[in-house]
C-alpha cells in the first residue's frame, strides 16, 4: 500500500507501470486519474489552489486505503494526491487497485474515489479572472458514498 501526498506532478504512464509490474498476484489493475477541469460556462479557470494538513491527510488516506483492502481481496492499493496550484489539465490524484480478479479491482477503486472525493481532507479554492471561490461538497458526491 503506498500512498502519497505531494505538490509536484506525477508521470500516469510511469506511475501506473510500475503498480502494476509490482504485481506478481494480480490478474487485474484498476487506476483512475483525476484532472482539474475548466468550469462550466466558460468562466475560464485560471488556477485551483488545493490545500491540505500534512500528516493528518496522508494519516486520513492510509485509513481509507486500508478499509478498501478489508473489503475487498486486493493485493495493493496507490494513491497519489497533489496540493498546491494547478491549471486545467493537470493531473490531481490518482488511485490504483490491484487484486486477482478484476470486479474486486474495479469495485475498490470506486470506493476509494468516492471516499477521497467527500471524505479526504483536502480543501479546493478555484480562481478566474473574477477571484476566486472554495469548492463546496456537492450532493452527488455524498450519494454516492451512501452506497458503501
Amino acid at each position: 500500500m503506498t500512498i502519497r501526498v505531494q505538490e509536484q506532478p506525477f508521470d500516469l504512464g510511469e506511475e501506473a507501470n510500475a503498480f502494476a509490474d509490482a504485481q506478481d498476484d494480480a490478474g487485474a489493475v484498476v487506476t483512475f486519474t483525476g484532472i482539474v477541469r475548466d468550469l462550466p460556462g466558460g468562466a475560464g479557470l485560471d488556477r485551483m489552489v488545493i490545500e491540505h494538513y500534512p500528516g493528518m491527510t496522508e494519516k486520513a488516506l492510509g485509513q481509507i486505503a486500508a478499509d478498501a483492502r478489508t473489503r475487498w481481496e486486493l493485493a495493493d492499493v496507490l494513491i497519489i494526491h497533489r496540493y498546491g496550484e494547478m491549471r486545467a489539465g493537470e493531473r490531481i490524484m490518482m488511485v490504483a487497485a490491484a487484486a486477482r480478479h478484476r470486479k474486486n479491482a474495479f469495485d475498490a477503486a470506486e470506493f476509494l474515489m468516492d471516499y477521497l472525493k467527500s471524505r479526504a481532507p483536502f480543501w479546493k479554492k478555484e480562481h478566474t479572472t473574477d477571484g476566486g471561490d472554495w469548492v463546496a461538497a456537492r450532493d452527488e458526491d455524498e450519494d454516492a458514498l451512501k452506497r458503501w
